[in-house]
């Protein structure tokens, strides 16, 4: 277990290195290929007043003269050691990790993303808590009454959850519950560590939104494995023993169906945390999708690929949970 652990976790290590090489390609080498000097790229770090002296000074302080393997290192260093800038007189230290300075305000991105990581966060972790619940026991019931009413009323709420966007299910939310009828007097974020009770209250709309389309892909996905799993030869012989039809279910059939929705819960709670645009969007939450939107808006490099490089960290992150979960799950891959 403990090898299987280790290999698991150098994947991850390499595969951020990865991410991060491809990420800084995109950004700094691919622009080059375009036909974009180095003077332009850090024309864009002066702003509107922009001078030759200025520019040649940023290009110099920003190593943006300097071969692509070296800038490359230096990114890299900055992202685990800080860096030291020079956009005047003074020099300014950029602490690790360190994804530079915004073009549009010349703060520094990860103060700004370490604000709005725990708005994403608090969005995905709740939403995702109903979602797989009610997921999961929705997709278990239908397919042990497979065919009976409650089955068809599942699956149709279902599909009308896989086809209605967050954006309207979110409006309607807003409309019926903070408008309509006031039970909600606004939606925003309140830290957990200040009050858990406000946190949760003032985050349940947008989980709600949130969690109605992924639940409803997770009740899909779970009633076709549990029909599949449900038929195996080892499900009737576990019958055959005498075993209680909750043990059946629970523990022979429910855990072999739990493997696809083990692969797609760590990519969808990954890629939640990075862009959940529409629905911070909708309900004016400050979080990371939101930033990574107006980055785009004002073309503002270097928080577009702090965010890109975050939110491939939580999506690395969670799939090597999803592999520790599996080797719980089956033991075959535990010993494989």
């Amino acid at each position: 277990m403990a090898a299987y652990i280790l290999r698991r976790v150098m994947g991850a290590v390499l595969l951020l290195l990865v991410v991060s090489a491809v990420t800084f390609a995109i950004f700094f080498l691919v622009p080059r290929l375009g036909g974009q000097t180095a003077d332009q790229l850090a024309t864009q770090y002066v702003g509107k007043d922009a001078n030759p002296e200025s520019v040649a000074a940023i290009k110099k302080n920003l190593g943006l003269d300097q071969p692509v393997y070296e800038q490359y290192w230096n990114f890299i260093k900055g992202l685990v050691a800080g860096a030291d800038y020079r956009f005047g007189p003074d020099a300014t230290h950029c602490s690790a990790p360190c994804f530079g300075y915004s073009f549009k305000s010349h703060i520094e991105v990860w103060p700004q993303l370490e604000q709005r990581i725990p708005v994403s966060f608090s969005l995905a972790v709740g939403a995702a808590v109903i979602w797989v619940v009610s997921g999961v026991t929705i997709g278990v019931i239908s397919a042990l009454r497979k065919g009976k009413p409650i089955d068809r009323v599942s699956m149709f709420i279902a599909l009308a959850g896989v086809s209605l966007p967050i954006f309207f299910t979110g409006q309607i939310l807003l409309a019926l519950f903070v408008y309509e009828i006031p039970i909600w007097d606004s939606v925003d974020y309140v830290p957990f560590t200040e009050n858990p009770a406000d946190w949760a209250w003032h985050l349940l709309l947008p989980w709600v939104s949130l969690a109605f389309l992924f639940s409803a892909l997770y009740a899909r996905l779970t009633r076709a494995g549990m029909l599949e799993t449900m038929g195996e030869d080892y499900i009737r012989t576990a019958r055959a023993k005498g075993l209680k039809e909750t043990t059946v279910v629970a523990k022979h059939g429910l855990r072999s169906a739990l493997t696809p929705i083990v692969t797609i819960f760590g990519m969808d709670f990954g890629t939640l945390v990075g862009t959940a645009v529409l629905t911070e969007t909708v309900f004016s939450l400050q979080g990371i999708g939101a930033y990574s939107v107006q980055a785009i808006k004002d073309n503002d490099l270097p928080i577009v690929m702090g965010v890109t490089l975050v939110a491939a960290f939580f999506i690395v992150f969670c799939n090597l949970i999803v592999d520790l979960v599996y080797a719980a799950i089956d033991p075959r891959v535990r010993y494989s």
